[in-house]
């Protein structure tokens, strides 16, 4: 899958729009295991690692991983329909670059846009509640 979409080798952000099919149990205590409901949901993240965003999307994309952040219980289990990477300018700092909460954050006040669960992938955020957002089932992911 990882194929179908352009995924450069640069440092960024990213997200994903994932349909869920059927609920979905997470087993994260400290969310008190929370349920997704069915529906299409958008991840906000960042890539600043080794292989940029063609690694950590690539990763993502992949069904059979290790669960190492909360999203990988939504990639493994539903679909990822489409993917938008924003990657860092060479020479670009990561402050001066579009960060996954500015995506998240913009996202946020279209309409019909909501967070399912505060705190779901975004334990590592001190400016972000979530993530995760619940879109309608026709979102487009763009910048």
């Amino acid at each position: 899958m990882r194929e179908s979409f352009n995924l450069p080798n640069q440092p960024g952000a990213y997200a994903l729009l994932i349909k869920l099919s059927r609920p979905l149990s997470l087993p994260i205590a400290r969310l008190h295991r929370p349920t997704l409901a069915p529906g299409h949901y958008v991840y906000c993240g960042s890539a600043r690692g080794p292989g940029g965003l063609a690694a950590r999307v690539g990763r993502h994309l992949r069904r059979a991983k290790t669960i190492r952040w909360h999203v990988d219980h939504l990639t493994t289990t539903g679909r990822v329909l489409d993917v938008l990477c924003l990657a860092q300018e060479p020479g670009a700092s990561a402050q001066s670059s579009q960060s996954e909460c500015d995506i998240a954050q913009r996202y946020l006040r279209l309409p019909g846009v909501s967070m399912p669960i505060a705190g779901l992938g975004s334990s590592d955020c001190r400016t972000c509640r979530s993530h995760l957002l619940l879109v309608p089932t026709n979102f487009a992911l763009t910048v």
